[in-house]
């Protein structure tokens, strides 16, 4: 008579489905805050609601409840750890530019359009819910970054003003303002002019205009 045991019969884990992450997955939490972002960006903060957001990312209201507590906390994730990433990456990339002007807006220019070609959905988030009035990020963005970007760069174009490096018409506070026209602006609109002049406009094309059209400004021999 044998006196070997029975084998037990292995417990394997069953298999993961291909799609979205399970329950219990350390994916899950980035996978919402995902969702979250991609239902901003189509419908706006203000009119994206918690149970939308549950059926992009195919769990229920009460899942998103259990990980965020509320749709304003949820906000605020999307907020740190998807668009104040983008902006951090945005100025460590114009900090490191030298004191040339000329590399300092192409450093300014090429950073954003890297950017957009890293993060597609961030310019329409700015313009929905950061520089139309009532935007839902406007007043975090102030508070988290505040002016620290746009006023490193006039002060960076008013030195350069003075050196004789740039145009002497030129307002260096506007300088920022027109970069940032001539930038974030036509990525969100992009869409659009694609459709219209049916051609791909892409980051490439962008920046390469927006550089030329920049130089010339720039340039201190057209001054009057």
């Amino acid at each position: 008579m044998s006196t070997d045991k029975p084998r037990r019969k292995s417990r394997r884990a069953p298999a993961r489905a291909p799609g979205r992450p399970l329950l219990d997955s350390p994916d899950l939490r980035p996978h919402l805050i995902d969702a979250a972002l991609g239902c901003f960006v189509r419908d706006g903060i203000a009119g994206t609601s918690l149970r939308s957001i549950a059926a992009d990312a195919g769990v229920t209201p009460a899942l998103l409840n259990y990980y965020f507590g509320s749709k304003l906390a949820l906000r605020d994730a999307v907020f740190e750890e998807r668009l104040m990433p983008a902006v951090i990456t945005l100025r460590g990339h114009v900090a490191s530019a030298g004191d040339d002007v000329q590399a300092l807006v192409s450093s300014f220019v090429r950073g954003v359009f890297g950017l957009v070609a890293t993060y597609p959905w961030f310019p329409s988030l700015w313009v929905r819910e950061v520089l139309c009035e009532g935007g839902a990020l406007r007043e975090l963005l102030l508070s988290r970054i505040g002016p620290e970007l746009p006023q490193m760069l006039a002060a960076r174009f008013a030195d350069a003003q003075r050196r004789g490096q740039l145009n002497d018409q030129l307002d260096p506070r506007l300088m920022v303002v027109s970069l940032v026209g001539l930038t974030l602006f036509p990525a969100a609109s992009a869409p659009i002019w694609r459709q219209l002049f049916q051609a791909d406009l892409g980051v490439d094309v962008m920046a390469s205009h927006a550089l030329a059209l920049l130089g010339h400004g720039l340039d201190t021999k057209h001054g009057s």
